[in-house]
């Protein structure tokens, strides 16, 4: 993601540590970070949920009951009100600063989107999609890339619908978050929930049975829905659809495979499911841009 020039043009520049630019509606502000200077401790706290997102640079956060970790660009952050953020800037130079995002939504929007989410897209087994009380990281997918850069660009412009623009955006942006830390929650916890939740258990059964046929019938079968309804279900809690999902696990697998040189193309696509070379090949290059071969070659 990028600032636009008029962002260094127009902003004041008044301390080295976390010097704050803000551009504020009535139910959302953008906050602009910038740290030109070493810094340690530095402590960060927000009344309203907040995205935080990395620009440039380097940042290590030290929050409640995680070991600290590294925030770098092409990852954001989401995090509840009121919650402490202690931040270190080990590589912040004056040539070289450190550049985050911070936008503040209101929670009263928050749970409004959710609750039409709740109407509109239900979970499986009465689950519903709340606010989480949690931190929680990701990498930014290139839709949710795509979204933050948009926001920013509309938060900065002087339009007298940006208020309208920003919300119908805010509305995609959470939508999506949501889906993909639900998805991070199935990850993470499969072993413990897969048992009462259903989407859990047919991630997992796809995880064990990857080398297999799969079938969006087959899985809706496992989940004992209708085919409609589970495709329906998975869509709305996942983000996607049954088989993209499966042929991104499948690549996932495939990924880690090529790691090792001495493996053959032919003994990844069949482990991972893919029954001919030839789809293998074009789905793997539709996620990664280059070949299965050359990426292998490239590792070598």
């Amino acid at each position: 993601m990028q600032l636009p020039n008029h962002f260094f043009n127009s902003r004041r520049l008044e301390q080295l540590v976390e010097n704050k630019t803000s551009y504020t509606i009535s139910n959302a502000e953008l906050n602009v970070y910038e740290t030109h200077h070493y810094a340690e401790q530095v402590m960060l706290q927000f009344s309203q949920p907040v995205l935080a997102s990395m620009l440039e640079g380097k940042k290590v956060m030290h929050l409640r009951d995680r070991t600290p970790f590294n925030f770098l660009p092409g990852e954001s952050l989401c995090l509840p009100a009121d919650e402490i953020m202690c931040i270190d800037f080990p590589e912040a130079e004056k040539e070289r600063p450190t550049r985050c995002l911070a936008m503040q939504i209101d929670r009263d929007l928050i749970r409004n989107i959710l609750d039409n989410m709740n109407e509109s897209m239900p979970k499986a087994d009465q689950a519903v999609w709340d606010m989480s009380n949690d931190n929680f990281t990701f990498t930014n997918d290139h839709a949710i890339h795509q979204l933050i850069q948009r926001l920013i660009f509309v938060f900065m412009e002087d339009h007298p619908s940006k208020e309208t623009f920003i919300e119908l955006m805010m509305r995609e942006l959470i939508i999506r978050i949501k889906q993909t830390e639900n998805l991070d929650t199935y990850h993470n916890t499969l072993l413990k929930i897969n048992n009462a939740n259903r989407m859990a258990f047919v991630i997992q059964f796809i995880k064990d049975h990857l080398h297999e046929a799969l079938t969006v019938s087959k899985l809706a079968e496992k989940a004992n829905m209708s085919e409609p309804n589970f495709h329906r279900v998975f869509k709305n809690e996942i983000g996607m659809s049954p088989i993209h999902f499966i042929n991104q696990t499948r690549i996932k697998r495939a990924t880690a495979m090529l790691s090792d040189p001495h493996v053959t193309l032919k003994e990844v696509f069949l482990s991972c499911g893919f029954s001919n070379p030839s789809y293998f090949n074009r789905t793997f290059k539709k996620i990664h841009g280059i070949s299965p071969k050359a990426y292998q070659r490239g590792l070598a």
